[in-house]
């Protein structure tokens, strides 16, 4: 029985190992060679403090506008030609931080990684965190080579377009997961899109609700309890909230797609209809 029992918590606790790390297991590997750590944000809140290391990505640089929307996934290629510049290679152990308080930013990060099959681990409660810990900060840039080799197998079946959505539904096996909070999710807010409301049959699971006050994760067991069961399709206003859903449904080792146009293509397309609250 001890023997079940121990093994029951080593398995549950790996999806959150293998995707998350705390600031005191990081601050132990920052001198690891294969560490790229990697700061998400601006220029400007790099410059004011990062964690030493760090390597700055701009969020649009791996999820620029295209075809009208504002944040896209980029080709297999066009990819492993962003990740090889910051010198990720086959043997680099990636770890994601946002330089402020958007969870969203480095979940949609994370995301390129996990589209391309590759490891990558989360920073919980990002750079605030750390900070809190009192752990050092610096404002000199790193000095890193490019990638040589880095092998990427593209996941599209992560992936869900407007048309799969439309199909999917109604299905009792798939819940659409609106990621907005819920202003935006009961229409009362139209959030500059050209239709206000959600996508008919979504079901509201904020993102914040899946996160601390200090913006980490919460425990695999409320997320749980969060989630549905079902398969799970996830959107926001443009793809971006709606990868902390991702996550967190990886976390629980839930199934799950990520809509990339969300309701910024949905509302735009007239021929889809959308659902208020009376």
């Amino acid at each position: 029985m001890r023997f079940c029992l121990l093994w029951i918590l080593t398995v549950c606790g790996g999806f959150a190992s293998d995707l998350l790390i705390g600031p005191e297991e990081l601050q132990k590997q920052l001198r690891d060679p294969k560490l790229v750590l990697l700061h998400v944000g601006t220029s400007e809140d790099y410059d004011r403090g990062h964690i030493p290391g760090a390597r700055l990505v701009v969020l649009t640089d791996l999820a620029p506008a295209i075809g009208g929307l504002r944040l896209q996934l980029l080709s297999a290629g066009e990819l492993r030609d962003k990740l090889l510049a910051l010198g990720v290679d086959n043997e680099s152990r990636v770890v994601i931080y946002t330089g402020n308080d958007s969870v969203q930013s480095a979940t949609r990060v994370w995301f390129s990684f996990e589209y391309l099959s590759r490891p990558a681990r989360l920073l919980n409660g990002g750079l605030t965190g750390w900070k809190k810990r009192g752990y050092v900060l610096t404002g000199e840039k790193t000095s890193f080579s490019a990638g040589q080799d880095l092998t990427v197998k593209a996941q599209p079946e992560l992936l869900a377009d407007a048309m799969w959505i439309e199909s999917h539904r109604q299905q009792e096996g798939v819940a659409i997961v609106d990621a907005r909070l819920p202003e935006f999710y009961s229409g009362t807010n139209a959030g500059n899109m050209p239709r206000a409301g959600r996508i008919p049959g979504a079901r509201n699971v904020p993102f914040p609700s899946l996160l601390t006050a200090d913006k980490e994760f919460l425990p695999v067991a409320e997320i749980e309890r969060l989630l549905p069961r079902q398969e799970i399709a996830a959107y926001c206003h443009i793809g971006m909230q709606a990868t902390v859903v991702f996550f967190s449904a990886r976390l629980a080792g839930r199934t799950v797609r990520l809509y990339d146009g969300s309701f910024e293509e949905w509302s735009k397309r007239t021929e889809f209809p959308v659902e208020v609250n009376q």
